[in-house]
C-alpha cells in the first residue's frame, strides 16, 4: 500500500477502504507522508466527498491517532460543547464559565481560527499571560479544583486531526462535510466527554450555507456519536450575520466580558440560553429547558458567571486586570468609521465577507504559519433589521495598517445591503437535532 495509489483512488472518485484510511492517518501522523501528498488527498476528498462509512473510519482513526482522555475522575457526566465555526462566535468564551458557575464541570479543548472563522484559542491568547497549552494532568486537576479549564488541543490528542486541520485551512479545503464532521467528532471522542452538544452554524458566515446541508452534517455527526457511544445533540444557529457586534480576537474578548457582566446582545442571549439549557439537561441538573434558561440568566445577573471567568483566567496565568478593566487591551493604531451613504433598513450583512475582511486586516490566517494580530478587527453598530440614516456609522474598522484599514472600510460598506422597507429580524435558533 502507498499514498500515491490512495490519492489516485480518491481522485478517481473511488471509495477508500478502512485499511487505506488507517494507513494514511498513521503514516501522515508519523511524518512518513509529506504535506504536499496529504494536501493532494485532502483536495481529492474535498472534490469527490466521502460516504458515511469512509467518514466514520476517518473519524475513528484520527481519534485514535493519539491519546484518548479519561475524564471519569471529574464526573460521571462530562459535557463538551463545540461550534462548527462562524464569524464573531465567542459563545464558548461566554457560555463555559456560566455552566461552570452552575456546578457543572467544564473540561474544554478548543481550536484555532480556520478560514474566515475565528478560533477560541486565538481569542483567549489575546488575554496577556493566558496559557492555552498545559499538560493533560494539569488540565484535569484544574477542572477538579475550580470546575473549569479551557485550553487548546493538546499535542497528542488527535494529532492527525491537528495536522489535517491546519492543512485544510492553508489549501482552502475547509468547507467539506466529511472533513468537518470527522475533525469535530475525532476531537470530541479523544477529549473524553461522554455527552456532546454541537452548535451547527448555518448561513453566509458558516461552512454550511443552507439548512439542508446543516441538517445533513448534524445527522452525520450524530451517527458518529452513536457509534462511539457519545450522546450528541445538535443546535442549528443562524450565521447569516456575525454573532454579536465584535469580530477580532481581543475585541471579541471585550464583548464576551461585557456579556458576562449582563450587557448581552439578543442573538448571543438566545444562543447561550438554548445551548446552555441542553448542557444542563445532559449533565442531569434539570430536565425543564425553560427553567434551565432562567438559571443561566440568574447567574449572569448575580455575577457568578463573571467571577467564574475571572477565576478561569487567573488559574491559567492570565492577567485579570485586563478583565476588570478592558481599556488595558492594546488598541489598534487606526479606528476608522464606516459611514452609510443611504438610508433605510439593513436587509443583509454578509457574515462571510465580514470574516474575510477581518482576516485581511490580520485577525486570521491565510497560511498555517501566519501570526495573528490580536488588536485588529471590526465592531459593528448596525445589524439586520436596524434603521439606518444617511451619515450613520455602520461600524468601525480596527487596523494597524492604514491602507488595509481604508480598503476594509470600503469592503465593509459593500457587505451591507440596505432597502427602503422595514425588515423583519431573522430567527436565531433554526432547529434542534
Amino acid at each position: 500500500m502507498n499514498i500515491q495509489d490512495i490519492i489516485a483512488n480518491k481522485r478517481d472518485g473511488k471509495k477508500l477502504n478502512t485499511d487505506e484510511i488507517k494507513y494514511f492517518v498513521e503514516e501522515y501522523t508519523k511524518g512518513n507522508i509529506t504535506d504536499y501528498q496529504a494536501a493532494a488527498l485532502i483536495m481529492a476528498i474535498y472534490i469527490n466527498g466521502m460516504d458515511k462509512e469512509e467518514t466514520t473510519a476517518l473519524t475513528i482513526e484520527m481519534a485514535h491517532s493519539g491519546d484518548i482522555l479519561d475524564l471519569s475522575s471529574i464526573s460521571k457526566n462530562v459535557i463538551d460543547k463545540h461550534s462548527t465555526g462562524g464569524v464573531g462566535d465567542k459563545i464558548t468564551i461566554i457560555l463555559t464559565p456560566i455552566i461552570a458557575s452552575l456546578g457543572i464541570p467544564v473540561a474544554k479543548m478548543s481550536g484555532r481560527g480556520l478560514g474566515f472563522t475565528g478560533g477560541t484559542v486565538d481569542k483567549l491568547e489575546s488575554i496577556p499571560g493566558y496559557k492555552t497549552e498545559i499538560k493533560v494532568e494539569d488540565f484535569i486537576e484544574d477542572v477538579k479544583k475550580i470546575g473549569i479549564s479551557v485550553i487548546g488541543q493538546t499535542a497528542n490528542l488527535a494529532p492527525a486531526d491537528k495536522k489535517i486541520y491546519s492543512l485544510r485551512d492553508s489549501i482552502n479545503c475547509v468547507g467539506s462535510m466529511p472533513l468537518i464532521a470527522s475533525s469535530i467528532m475525532s476531537k470530541k471522542i479523544a477529549a473524553g466527554a461522554n455527552k456532546i452538544i454541537l452548535d451547527v452554524t448555518v448561513g453566509s458566515g458558516a461552512f454550511m450555507k443552507n439548512k439542508k446541508d446543516a441538517i445533513q452534517l448534524s445527522n452525520l455527526m450524530k451517527d458518529i456519536g452513536k457509534l462511539a457511544n457519545r450522546e450528541t445533540i445538535c443546535v442549528l444557529t443562524n450565521m447569516d450575520e456575525p454573532v454579536g457586534y465584535s469580530i477580532g480576537n481581543s475585541l471579541e474578548i471585550i464583548e464576551a466580558i461585557e456579556c458576562l457582566k449582563g450587557n448581552i446582545p439578543e442573538d448571543i442571549k438566545e444562543i447561550i440560553t438554548t445551548i446552555g439549557s441542553y448542557m444542563i439537561k445532559l449533565a442531569g441538573k434539570g430536565n425543564d429547558l425553560e427553567e434551565n434558561k432562567v438559571k443561566i440568566i440568574e447567574n449572569i445577573k448575580n455575577g457568578k458567571a463573571y467571577n467564574k471567568f475571572l477565576e478561569l483566567v487567573q488559574n491559567q496565568g492570565g492577567n485579570i486586570e485586563f478583565i476588570k478593566n478592558t481599556e488595558k487591551f492594546e488598541k489598534a493604531k487606526y479606528i476608522l468609521p464606516v459611514t452609510s451613504k443611504e438610508e433605510g433598513y439593513v436587509y443583509k450583512l454578509n457574515a462571510e465577507k465580514v470574516g474575510k475582511i477581518s482576516v485581511d486586516l490580520g485577525a486570521g490566517r491565510l497560511r498555517k504559519e501566519d501570526s495573528i494580530d490580536k488588536s485588529v478587527g471590526i465592531v459593528l453598530n448596525k445589524k439586520i433589521a436596524d434603521k439606518v440614516n444617511t451619515g450613520d456609522i455602520l461600524g468601525f474598522v480596527y487596523a494597524n495598517n492604514k491602507q488595509r484599514g481604508e480598503t476594509a472600510v470600503e469592503e465593509l460598506l459593500n457587505a451591507y445591503e440596505i432597502v427602503k422597507e422595514p425588515v423583519k429580524k431573522e430567527e436565531i435558533i433554526l432547529g434542534i437535532i
